[in-house]
């Protein structure tokens, strides 16, 4: 058994070594920052990458590495496309401010500040007089949050100016930090609220990624990129992934044809620095807008004990070497993510496993890029699915290679127990199949046997002298580069020779794997990186690093795996016990000889006793002892003769007290019955497993210890049972969680099985998306059987897009619950979603999500338990009424749309024959009768091309839309006509709402009104009323601008109304008047006031009709929604309407404004 083979061992062995890169490395990065600094901004990077590498990291002054770490993190300058505030949370002051906030706030002052004015932002400013009170009040709340992050973004807007910004906030120790990006409102404005609006943006590219098969990680970064690239249009993309020894590769790449590929290129370590890599982890999004903008300097508070932290900042400025670097190959923007797994060597007691950095996606562009905060957001949601998916590929592929290891370990231990040892390198499978390498040797009984590129004979007996002269007291040595080593004979190996691992079997023989040149195993598919280019190797650029990634391993082979070096220690002490066995008992098995180690006929005492057996054995003995796991032995009558350390650290007692004590006089009362069945039964040679005891305790224990053990026969040479060894397991905490666990899980399988009506639809899946239960009331509501969906994937089986299962509504609703239920396996916290679906009989059903993480013993997300909210009858009686009234509107929808279409063409011809006719001569009579005509034919036109009766339903404001403005506008359209006239443009009169727009074009009154008689004359003739029109003399002569088209369709359709209230009497008429008066504004502009007087007999319209008029209501009549619609007309075009009722006649009052554009001057 290998001293490494056990967890805990190697979590510290690779927690050692990650420490001792970012302890190594961290001075060489601070000393290659200065060297840059230094140099002004030229020097051979690849030269000093190698040479800082090289030497020793104790010659860095801790001063160079203090200032190194400030400058990363608390450097008081960030990139110009925002602008940064901090203040203190409990007072709302600014603590410290950008230079650009002011500018970027509207808060600079337009003239010439006096000396007594005070600037609206500095040190000691309550940030809450810089922003409108919705944002205020969103910063009010976010301070009292605990996860702020969870609130971003938060949209708010400048007081002065009203300018929208996205307010990303992140706490630090001295308060709170506030990034501001400007809103682009072109796109979707989103805020907290609407951060799901974000998901929405990668859904599709989620959905891609997780439709992918499994173990093909390069199929799924090459689908990440082109996603991405897609998403955010940077002109290249790639995921880089780190190697164990902390160096990179670029593994996935999407780029425009004009730029060289960098596919399988590498990086040294020092090309990202630790100092950049565990801001990463903090804020796993990092945007630069343009590498050679100019950066904007953090003022703050003088009483600040040190520079303001910009870690968690989006607009933390990039570092003068990174700047550079972007600038040197040709990338202006940048974009990089960090993709984040399960630090699974790091183990952390009842608390989620910690994550760790796999990799980055850094996205590339050649000029200045602005990637608004709901973009990043959905790429970051996409990027945490990525990291999802490759974490589940990581862990398989370690399963994949340890069921190898063991497999291959277990036909080679069969090979030495039946052949010697030269079977393992000469006969397949071999030791190169057990460890990845490039050539094996073995030296045995003075002979060399080799296999693959291994050094030649007198070669490898030197490296066994020097191993012996040097390592003599390991059992063997294990490096990527034997020249690092300290290996004089190195260089002579060349290239086919740089790793190797030696595990010694005895003193003279030794198993040897060989690795060759790093440089070997890598294949670049980017652009050629000869030496001999002419391009500026020296210069920080992908070329640069790649040939300084070389030199560094000039000298080495790929780095030994810890599954690697357990597989090589495991084989090593199998080696050896063969060879001990071909020494002593050759009849004897390496399987009784292990069950010799723990006990010896004639021997007594502590374990540790057992050095006298063999050396093997001692060794094997220490390991037992010292292990950390409990083992403990009795004799054939139950006395105690071994009790290593952790048993006696459990229970308290010591190793002294322990032996020579009946075992049951050391176990719990209601287990001796177990240990004395499982010692009967080990003393007939029956091995039993998963024993359960309990041990009694001593001194500050004050719980009994409950172990799980398995029990281990001891043999004498006549195979009888001289002893038992118990291997256990301390599962007390486990126990105890675990009878709490069962408690609640009572209680839930009560609540799950309980056939109440209170009780709501519930069901479970696991953190794969299995489902787990699907309880009464969910199968009531969905109809479908516990049987089907038990065992089922949840999306795709159980909740399904097609017929098959329960269908979603759309496929949107199958993308928020993949998001929702992603978001909590994750850890992240999610409000409720709407989620709609169809039963068995095709009913839609209509609820609010609601779920929870169900978390096993250790505190880890093993599956999601979710709630439907269902609406009371009442409500889904009113929702199931709106879906048959949406329905009945979406089908007269669909004629009025059938109408429109068939109505475009007759009046198309119409338009058509007049065209003709006007290009014939007529008379001044026939040309009258085409201008009405023509006025009639856009009228018809304009109702055919109403498509938002609503807009026009809701009407207009005329306090926001004012006449004056309407004015100015005419006006501005005048000037394009008239140069002479002049506008004053006043800002605040400018709408701030338009529901519908209305044209503005010049006509003649005369003429529109001539329209509007003609379209009556049909129904005025059918009803036997007559129309009477007063019209003043000069009105052919007036001209005004403004919407005729909207005039004609108003005064009609009340003139039509007017004649179908009139009662057919001789004599009955409608009486149509106009009055009108010009006001002058200014010296060279006039408006017309217009007042249309429409009357008829009583009793007139009837009540209700005018009440519909007025007011809208359901169910209302045709009359009345198209008098209700004229009045928003009316109001579209800032006029008024009243209805009269007189004794004898009632009225339609119609006031109007107009322009006017030309006129008859007297």
């Amino acid at each position: 058994m290998s001293s490494r083979s056990s967890d805990t061992s190697r979590t510290s062995s690779v927690r050692s070594r990650r420490n001792a890169h970012v302890v190594i490395q961290t001075p060489i990065d601070a000393q290659l920052a200065s060297d840059f600094e230094e140099s002004k901004r030229v020097f051979d990077y690849s030269s000093s990458v190698d040479l800082n590498l090289s030497a020793s990291t104790s010659n860095v002054p801790s001063s160079t590495v203090s200032s190194y770490l400030q400058k990363v993190q608390r450097g008081g300058l960030i990139q110009s496309c925002g602008c940064l505030i901090a203040i203190d949370e409990k007072s709302f002051i600014v603590i410290a401010y950008s230079e650009n906030a002011p500018e970027m706030l509207d808060l600079t002052p337009h003239f010439v500040p006096n000396i007594e004015q005070q600037e609206a932002l500095t040190c000691g400013t309550d940030v809450r007089t810089l922003f409108t009170s919705s944002g205020v009040s969103a910063l009010q709340k976010a301070v009292n949050y605990p996860e702020v992050n969870l609130l971003n973004p938060i949209l708010v807007h400048s007081k002065n100016s009203g300018k929208p910004f996205y307010a990303i906030l992140h706490r630090i120790e001295v308060g709170l930090v506030i990034d501001l990006e400007n809103v682009n409102l072109a796109e979707t404005v989103v805020g907290a609220s609407g951060a799901l609006k974000s998901y929405k943006l990668a859904a599709k590219s989620i959905s891609k990624l997780q439709s992918l098969p499994s173990r093909n990680i390069p199929l799924l970064c090459d689908v990440l990129v082109k996603e991405v690239s897609e998403l955010t249009g940077y002109d290249r993309v790639m995921v880089y992934k780190f190697h164990d020894d902390e160096h990179g590769e670029v593994i996935a790449e999407c780029h425009i044809p004009s730029l060289d590929s960098y596919l399988g290129l590498h990086y040294p370590a020092t090309d990202i620095p630790q100092a950049s890599r565990f801001l990463f982890l903090k804020n796993k999004v990092r945007m630069i807008c343009d590498c050679l903008s100019s950066p904007v300097k953090v003022i703050q508070e003088d009483n600040l004990a040190q520079p303001l932290s910009l870690g968690g900042s989006t607009l933390r400025a990039p570092h003068g070497c990174h700047a550079q670097y972007m600038a040197n190959m040709g990338s202006i923007a940048s974009l990089v993510m960090a993709v984040t797994i399960n630090d699974e060597e790091d183990e952390v007691s009842d608390q989620q496993k910690t994550r760790k950095l796999w990799g980055l996606v850094v996205c590339h562009h050649t000029s200045s890029r602005f990637l608004p905060y709901p973009l990043r957001y959905a790429c970051e949601f996409l990027v945490q699915v990525f990291g999802i998916q490759i974490n589940k590929e990581v862990e398989l592929a370690a399963q994949i290679r340890e069921k190898h290891i063991l497999k291959i370990q277990s036909m080679l231990c069969d090979m030495l127990m039946r052949e010697s040892p030269v079977a393992i390198l000469n006969q397949t499978p071999n030791v190169m199949d057990l460890v990845k390498c490039d050539g094996a040797a073995l030296l045995y009984q003075g002979e060399l046997w080799l296999l693959g590129i291994t050094p030649n004979g007198d070669q490898i007996k030197a490296i066994s002298q020097w191993l012996f002269d040097y390592h003599g007291n390991s059992k063997g040595l294990i490096t990527d580069s034997l020249k690092e080593a300290g290996y004089p004979g190195a260089l002579d190996l060349g290239d086919d020779v740089c790793g190797m691992a030696a595990a010694r079997i005895s003193p003279e023989e030794v198993l040897f794997w060989f690795r060759s040149h790093t440089a070997k195993e890598i294949k670049w598919g980017g652009a050629k990186h000869d030496p001999v280019e002419n391009d500026d190797q020296r210069n920080m650029h992908p070329r640069s690093s790649f040939k300084a990634f070389l030199e560094v391993v000039k000298w080495r082979s790929l780095p030994w795996e810890d599954m690697e070096m357990d597989s090589i220690h495991s084989l090593q002490l199998i080696l050896q016990k063969c060879l001990q066995d071909s020494e002593t008992r050759n009849s004897k098995t390496a399987l009784d000889e292990l069950k010799m180690i723990v006990n010896v006929p004639g021997m007594s005492g502590p374990l540790s006793s057992g050095y006298q057996v063999q050396p093997l054995t001692s060794e094997v003995i220490r390991l037992i002892e010292t292990a950390a796991v409990p083992i403990f032995s009795v004799d054939a009558t139950g006395v105690i003769n071994g009790w290593n350390f952790k048993v006696a650290e459990l229970t308290g007692v010591p190793v002294e007290q322990a032996t020579g004590s009946l075992l049951v006089s050391l176990v719990v009362e209601e287990t001796v019955e177990v240990v004395k069945n499982m010692l009967s039964s080990a003393l007939q040679g029956i091995e039993e497993k998963n024993g359960e005891i309990r041990l009694r305790t001593l001194g500050s224990h004050d719980k009994d210890v409950i172990l799980v053990v398995n029990a281990c026969c001891s043999r004498d040479v006549n195979e009888n049972v001289t002893g038992i060894c118990f291997v256990g397991q301390d599962v007390t905490e486990e126990k105890m969680i675990m009878d709490k666990i069962i408690q609640l899980q009572g209680d839930y399988t009560g609540i799950m099985r309980n056939p109440c009506q209170l009780i709501p639809p519930i069901f479970l899946v696991d953190d794969q998306g299995v489902c787990l239960d699907w309880n009464e009331a969910m199968v009531k509501l969905s109809g479908l059987s516990k049987e089907s969906a038990i065992g089922r994937m949840l999306i795709g089986e159980v909740f399904t897009d097609e017929n098959n299962g329960c269908q979603v509504k759309d496929y949107d609703t199958l993308l928020r619950l993949r998001i929702f239920l992603s978001k909590i396996i994750e850890g992240e916290d999610s409000d409720r979603i709407l989620f709609g679906f169809f039963d068995q009989r095709r009913t839609c059903i209509d609820a609010l999500l609601c779920a929870s993480p169900r978390l096993n013993p250790e505190g880890g997300i093993t599956g999601v338990l979710c709630f439907l909210h269902l609406p009371s009858p009442e409500l889904q009686h009113a929702i199931n009424m709106q879906k048959v009234s949406e329905k009945a509107a979406a089908s007269t929808l669909k004629k009025l749309t059938y109408f429109r279409e068939q109505v475009r063409g007759p009046i198309k011809g119409l338009v058509f024959t007049r065209n003709l006719l006007e290009s014939s001569e007529l008379s001044q009579e026939q040309k009258q009768v085409l201008t009405t005509r023509s006025l009639c034919e856009g009228q018809l036109m304009k109702i055919v091309e109403d498509n938002d009766i609503p807009s026009i339903e809701e009407g207009y404001d005329g306090s926001v839309f004012s006449f004056q403005f309407l004015l100015f506008f005419l006006l501005d359209i005048s000037r394009l006509v008239k140069s002479d006239v002049k506008i004053i443009h006043l800002s605040w009169m400018e709408p701030k709402t338009c529901y519908m727009d209305t044209s503005s074009d010049a006509f003649n009154l005369k003429e529109a009104l001539d329209a509007v008689i003609s379209q009556v004359m049909p129904l005025s003739q059918e009803s036997q009323v007559q129309v009477k029109h007063d019209f003043p003399s000069g009105l052919s002569s007036v001209c005004l601008f403004g919407d005729n088209v909207r005039l004609q369709q108003v005064l009609s359709g009340y003139l039509t109304i007017a004649i179908l209230f009139t009662p057919p009497f001789s004599e009955s008429s409608v009486k149509f008047e106009v009055n009108y008066r010009r006001e002058h504004l200014g010296s060279k502009m006039q408006i017309l006031h217009a007042e249309f007087r429409i009357i008829h007999p009583s009793p007139g319209v009837p009540e209700n009709l005018i009440r519909e008029m007025f007011h809208r209501s359901p169910g209302m009549s045709r009359e009345g929604l198209g008098l209700h619609i004229s009045h928003k007309l009316v109001k579209i075009m800032n006029g008024t309407l009243q209805y009269l009722r007189g004794e004898d006649t009632s009225s339609f009052l119609v006031s109007l404004e107009f322009p006017l554009a030309r006129e008859d001057r007297k």
